[in-house]
């Protein structure tokens, strides 16, 4: 997970992996095997030994003082 090697039970699904980590569904995005996995499919998206699995964190942001447009 996010590159590092992590053991998860079987058949543990995204939002299980999620509770467990302690991790809000609704503050990041998950890849699987470099595939979006869309919200409403956490409940059911099953993940199998070998997936890599990426939780990005979802941040707001915007122009700091500074920051110059390219």
């Amino acid at each position: 997970m996010n590159g590092k090697a992590r053991d998860v039970r079987e058949r543990i699904t995204v939002a299980e992996l999620l509770e467990e980590l302690n991790v809000h569904p609704e503050r990041v995005a998950v890849l699987v095997n470099q595939e979006i996995v869309k919200k409403p499919s956490y409940a059911s998206a099953t993940l199998r030994d070998g997936d890599a699995v990426e939780v990005l964190t979802v941040m707001a942001g915007g122009r700091g003082k500074g920051d110059e447009r390219i």
